[in-house]
């Protein structure tokens, strides 16, 4: 009976940790992100995680680079224009 327990404090913490560490990189690399975008007419060229639940995002629509700001609740248009750079 002993040794029961003793299993179930070690594995308990230990598959917990598994789920939240699964969780974090699927929030991290969401489906879809990852990959290619292949002749796309709108490009996700780079998004940078500011915050929580907030967002800035670079993509390009008819040859034209757009800043996103993306939160939970709305997007907003920063700056456009090719003067955006992207490394």
């Amino acid at each position: 009976m002993v040794w029961y327990f003793v299993k179930l404090l070690i594995l308990l913490p230990l598959v917990g940790g598994m789920a939240f560490g699964a969780l974090w990189l699927w929030r991290k690399y969401q489906p879809g992100m990852i990959g290619t975008q292949g002749d796309r007419s709108l490009k996700l060229l780079e998004a940078l995680p500011m915050g929580a639940f907030g967002k800035l995002a670079v993509v390009e629509f008819e040859g034209k680079k757009i800043l996103l700001s993306v939160t939970r609740g709305r997007i907003e248009k920063i700056a456009e224009g090719d003067h955006v750079r992207v490394r």
